[in-house]
């Protein structure tokens, strides 16, 4: 494989003398290779999220009411939230002291195992409320993974590709959500149509978290195939000779984001409510489907098929944001997404397959207006020697914010004080977190146009 990556004695300035050539024939392997790998931990992370909505109340807390037992399930899901931007402070700082790939390999190592040994966890019925611990404690190794995963992957693609691409560039490692998605709720849903309800509860819905094992090793062939960013080397090696010229040591990478936060804050409240929405579709909109009597196969394999439809959307308007800039573009599909949410539960209660899948089509076309920019959004926020640290806390701490409790808040929300249900607290709680997250957006910078070689924080 040719390498791209300047010498250890290389500048910033060295960057624009590389063979262009060469330098777009990495960034696509480069790209291809954070499209698939964060394809692989998405389909763990991901996979557990239809699990936790479908199976998890049923296996692992059956001595609960279906209520509490579902919302009991979503609590084991949030510990993969809270550990998140502990896996991006850890991952964050190494990513940007030792470099971008060795994260990136030892990151989806983790993920692979947890998710693997997450099909083999015994059931209540076996081992009483030691499963649901044992779950959590997995759960948790998945979401250190996937803190450290994104701002990698994100990374590599963004500081590989030339400038006015980078929105298109990093768009693919958000790319890869949907397709997982897409990917773990067809095997899942595969599994529940094939088998009866009491095989796929007992076993069958083990074998697509075992799959994760054989993803796992597709993962590390890829990973390893790939060159240290460029960009990164250039800064590292302009960093190391300045420190020889001064004396002076290097801050910590966290100190560097921490000692000015507001990109920290702005990228943390802008992305939140992007992921509230992405959890609303893929935990709450699924079990409110089959609640009105939609089958729960059918109810996963529209949204299957319909996150497969929205990578396009991802990607193009990550394209778009790299014309009209991040920061509009994230806006109008934020406000578009919020008025779209009264059809839309109309929309999942009608019982018909094709409006179920016209439904989340729509959602997640709707949605990629904001995911579809926000890696490099939130990327460009901070300068090379501190952007593995600052872009990964900044996206995960937006995943915790906007995520992690969301579908817990979403049933509570539903069920509310007395006997009925409804979804207008739910639209309403939604539409807040929406409107804190364009506030946000509004009050950063626009980065598309940045010098990343020469742009520190």
């Amino acid at each position: 494989m040719t390498t791209v990556s300047p010498t250890p004695t290389a500048t910033a300035a060295d960057l624009g003398a590389l063979d262009p050539a060469l330098r777009r024939r990495e960034a696509r392997r480069v790209i291809a290779s954070s499209y698939l790998g964060s394809t692989i931990e998405f389909y763990d992370f991901l996979l557990y999220a239809a699990a936790s909505a479908v199976v998890f109340p049923a296996v692992f807390f059956s001595g609960l009411d279906p209520l509490t037992g579902t919302i009991a399930a979503y609590g084991t899901f949030a510990a993969g939230y809270l550990a998140r931007p502990l896996g991006g402070a850890v991952f964050g700082h190494f990513g940007d002291r030792l470099g971008r790939k060795r994260m990136l390999v030892l990151s989806m190592l983790i993920m692979g195992v947890a998710s693997t040994l997450i099909g083999l966890v015994p059931g209540a019925a076996t081992i009483g409320g030691w499963g649901a611990v044992i779950l959590v404690l997995l759960r948790v190794c998945q979401g250190i993974a996937v803190g450290g995963e994104w701002g990698g992957a994100a990374l590599m693609a963004l500081e590989h590709s030339e400038s006015g691409k980078r929105g298109f560039a990093a768009s693919f490692t958000n790319a890869g959500a949907p397709t997982g998605a897409a990917l773990g709720t067809f095997v899942l849903g595969t599994f529940s149509a094939l088998l009866p309800q009491d095989q796929f509860l007992a076993w069958g819905w083990r074998v697509p978290f075992l799959l994760s094992f054989v993803l796992l090793v597709v993962g590390m062939v890829i990973r390893a195939r790939v060159s240290e960013s460029p960009v990164f080397a250039a800064a590292v090696a302009q960093a190391e000779a300045e420190d020889a010229r001064t004396g002076a040591r290097r801050r910590l990478p966290l100190l560097q984001v921490l000692r000015r936060p507001r990109a920290l804050l702005l990228t943390m409240f802008g992305g939140a409510s992007g992921f509230g929405l992405q959890v609303l579709l893929s935990t709450f909109s699924v079990g409110y489907a089959t609640e009105a009597g939609a089958a729960r196969s059918d109810v996963l394999y529209a949204f299957a098929v319909a996150s497969i439809v929205s990578i396009a959307f991802v990607v193009g308007f990550g394209h778009v944001s790299d014309r009209f800039g991040r920061r509009p573009v994230m806006i109008a599909g934020l406000v578009l997404f919020v008025l779209f949410l009264t059809p839309f539960f109309a929309m999942l209660r009608s019982g018909n397959w094709f409006v179920l899948l016209l439904a989340f089509t729509i959602a997640l076309g709707l949605h990629g207006m904001l995911y579809g920019p926000l890696a490099a959004f939130i990327s460009e926020q901070f300068g090379t020697t501190a952007r593995y640290t600052g872009a990964s806390l900044g996206y995960q701490l937006a995943t915790l914010l906007g995520a992690g409790f969301t579908p817990t808040i979403l049933a509570t929300l539903y069920a509310g004080p007395g006997q009925g249900t409804s979804v207008v607290p739910v639209i309403g709680f939604l539409a807040g977190l929406a409107l804190v997250s364009v506030v946000a957006i509004a009050l950063t910078r626009e980065s598309k146009d940045l010098d990343l070689a020469t742009h520190e924080h």
